[in-house]
């Protein structure tokens, strides 16, 4: 993996259609983006194909302009017609090494796991990075009905030699506990997108991430 890679998967930014205090997406992530963030994924399960591609270009571009990452979740007919640098997937969407055969040997692919078995198969599929889905209670995942705890987390990250990221119920008082169990980075959604300064709180993690 490229070192501005892993460097940018140490905070990365999951969009909400609804949580961004009133900003609008795009104006959430910008801020987010201006103070520091450099991986940003959109995540909008319940979008037409329409909508979700309109937005996958909006934020392309944007993402584009602060020389950051974009992924789309779920979709990789999207994620491939906006010319992302990759997609998201969870354990019912597409298979990893399926992804990679279609969307080719440079594209981002990162996948959802929750336990060893689906942490292995994620580094044979092909995928770059995991992301331990649920790590503490957040009103965001409502797919998930227990959250992983830091023991599980640790073990995440001792059944991989991907980088893992956590996901769920993450804010900067955590995150050092995520980091300390085996993280390569945070995953945040209401934290950073629903604050009211989407830039301070960017600021406030990678305080704690820059250690």
């Amino acid at each position: 993996m490229k070192p501005e890679l892993r460097k940018a998967l140490r905070l990365y930014l999951v969009t909400d259609p609804v949580l961004h205090f009133g900003h609008g997406v795009s104006a959430a992530c910008e801020e987010a983006l201006e103070a520091g963030v450099r991986f940003v994924q959109l995540r909008d399960k319940n979008a037409s194909t329409r909508s979700l591609f309109n937005s996958a270009l909006q934020l392309r571009d944007l993402c584009a302009r602060h020389s950051s990452y974009f992924v789309v979740n779920d979709r990789i007919d999207v994620a491939m017609a906006v010319r992302a640098d990759g997609v998201h997937l969870g354990q019912s969407d597409m298979p990893a090494d399926i992804a990679r055969s279609v969307m080719g040997p440079e594209a981002i692919i990162g996948v959802s796991v929750r336990t060893v078995a689906e942490a292995e198969k994620a580094l044979v599929d092909g995928a770059d990075y995991i992301a331990a889905n649920l790590v503490f209670a957040t009103r965001t995942k409502k797919d998930v009905s227990k959250p992983l705890g830091l023991d599980m987390v640790k073990r995440l990250s001792q059944a991989s030699s991907l980088p893992l990221i956590a996901i769920g119920g993450i804010n900067p008082a955590n995150t050092a506990l995520v980091m300390n169990a085996g993280c390569a980075g945070v995953a945040v959604v209401t934290a950073i997108m629903d604050a009211d300064s989407p830039a301070s709180q960017v600021e406030k993690f990678l305080k704690f991430l820059d250690r």
